[in-house]
């Protein structure tokens, strides 16, 4: 009886499928026949001329138009007949669950309802009403306005640039790139279709880029984009408005796996050049995280010189004495301090068969077990690469000067605006696995001294075909210490060190409390001569 009933729902859904392609195949037709010559209006000027080349040229715009609704009518059957497959794949999931587990799946009654794209259409209008298009919504305060971006045909000016965007930029990314010329193409389409040809009265302009001024864009995370867009019109103050919206569907279910982390070792490299002070901090966070909490480490430490060396390994002694822990490999190498030379040799180093997790780490970082387990989740051998985005200490002397005593270093590490910046242009810190880090090429071992070597790595990744993880990691913290920018650096990266060194100090405002400090002083002494004065 079950296959009776699942057979006749196939057989209808294949008729109406079929049906629907059969419409919107003649939908096509109708829409691209010519009209009448009976119902047609002649094509002439507002006093204008009738010569053949007049009547060439007004069929030739005439003809254009209708290339243009073409292309849009193409690109919308297309979208329809995606969206229709998309629907009939579902049906398609439901039926086979129903014959597996001998039930009729919840929701199923309707689909013996016409699966057209009115389901699709009454979705996305939905989304369309429920968004601030038409008419604002009430606000609770200034910070809940989205602010649009304003964008023209080679340039975005925005609002949110982080540290490596710019106000008025190129967009570098293709698929916005696409997206901003994609919709005044759209809008193009729109313009120029035969609809528009109604208006006998007046010629008919046929708009281009060129008539495009600007336009204005922002995202609702949970209804779509909305896009205003202007163009030049008829005379110089007549202008063509147009709004559109890419609505956003429902969420869709890609995959869902488990993944088990029990056996999977970390192993932490880390470059180092005398800074023992720093380093026994890092040995602290080192024993708190890795070996009390998660125990699935292992700590390569990759020593240049031999000044201090012996205050490191005592570190590692003691450690091993008191927390019974083997995990551990110095490597010492008597060369000139280079951080990529450092991690190239650590990788190399390892010894045992497994393809080893790698995580490449500085010594002024503080990271917390959470952050173990995003390094493992989000690096996948031969797919994906893990780059987290850290968050950086201001100088506490700056932070807590109204301070006695400077806070605990676990309790500076808290992540607002004042204590801290998202560092968006460092690539150092990385997960990622060594079969990948080989097979990549590794770092530029020409690369001396400090900066860059992170970053070509980095473009390795990007220009091949594995998935970079790039997102700000609340676990995995630069702890500030004084930086030294060296006279024997090159121009590039002497301007690099700078830049870092000055960015690390203190947030604009405070920076800025510390530069206008004498007029600040000044205020408060006149304030309280004059509190004095009045009593």
């Amino acid at each position: 009886m079950f296959k009776r009933w699942l057979l006749a729902l196939l057989a209808r859904v294949g008729l109406i499928v079929l049906g629907l392609c059969s419409c919107l195949s003649l939908f096509y037709l109708l829409a691209c026949k010519p009209k009448s010559q009976s119902s047609q209006q002649p094509l002439l000027w507002t006093g204008g001329t009738t010569s053949k080349e007049g009547y060439l040229a007004l069929l030739q715009e005439r003809e254009d138009s209708h290339r243009h609704y073409i292309n849009s009518l193409t690109k919308q059957i297309a979208q329809l007949k995606e969206a229709l497959q998309e629907r009939t794949l579902q049906l398609q999931e439901s039926l086979d669950k129903a014959k597996t587990k001998g039930i009729l799946p919840q929701g199923l009654e309707s689909l013996h309802k016409t699966p057209t794209q009115s389901d699709l259409k009454e979705f996305f209008r939905s989304q369309l009403n429920q968004a601030e298009v038409n008419s604002g919504v009430k606000l609770p305060s200034e910070y809940a306005v989205i602010p649009f971006d304003t964008f023209t045909l080679h340039r975005v000016y925005q609002l949110e640039t982080g540290l490596t965007r710019h106000p008025e930029e190129r967009p570098v990314r293709r698929d916005r790139r696409d997206e901003l010329t994609g919709t005044v193409e759209t809008a193009l389409h729109a313009l120029n279709g035969p609809q528009q040809h109604t208006d006998s009265t007046r010629r008919k302009r046929t708009y281009s880029p060129s008539d495009f001024i600007e336009g204005l864009t922002r995202t609702e995370r949970d209804r779509g984009s909305v896009y205003e867009l202007m163009f030049k019109g008829h005379g110089p103050r007549d202008f063509t408005q147009l709004v559109l919206f890419r609505p956003f569907g429902p969420v869709v279910k890609v995959k869902s796996h488990s993944v088990d982390t029990s056996r999977m070792l970390i192993n932490i490299i880390v470059p180092l050049s005398k800074r023992s002070e720093a380093f026994r901090q890092f040995i602290h966070n080192f024993r708190e995280v890795c070996i009390k909490q998660d125990g699935r480490v292992h700590l390569t430490v990759v020593y240049f010189g031999r000044d201090q060396i012996d205050q490191v390994k005592a570190m590692l002694d003691q450690t091993h004495r008191e927390t019974h822990f083997r995990g551990f490999t110095l490597i010492q190498l008597n060369e000139e301090f280079s951080r990529g030379r450092g991690l190239d040799v650590g990788t190399r180093a390892w010894r045992r068969s497994q393809n080893v997790l790698l995580f490449f780490c500085d010594v002024d970082i503080h990271f917390t077990a959470d952050f173990l387990t995003s390094c493992r989740l989000n690096a996948e051998p031969g797919k994906r690469v893990y780059y987290p985005v850290l968050f950086s200490q201001y100088n506490p002397s700056i932070i807590y000067s109204n301070h006695t005593l400077l806070p605990s270093v676990q309790q500076q590490l808290v992540i607002r605006k004042e204590s801290g910046f998202w560092r968006d242009f460092g690539f150092g810190m990385t997960c990622q696995y060594r079969s990948d880090f080989m097979n990549i090429g590794g770092f530029d071992r020409n690369i001396k001294g400090w900066g860059l070597e992170d970053v070509h790595l980095y473009r390795k990744y990007l220009h091949s075909k594995l998935m970079v993880i790039r997102a700000p990691s609340r676990g995995l913290f630069h702890l500030w210490h004084e930086k030294n920018c060296a006279d024997e650096l090159p121009p590039d990266k002497y301007k690099m060190c700078m830049q870092t060194k000055a960015m690390s100090e203190a947030s604009h405002g405070q920076l800025g409390e510390l530069f206008f400090r004498r007029e600040i002083e000044q205020h408060l002494n006149y304030q309280k001569q004059t509190d004095r004065g009045t009593h």
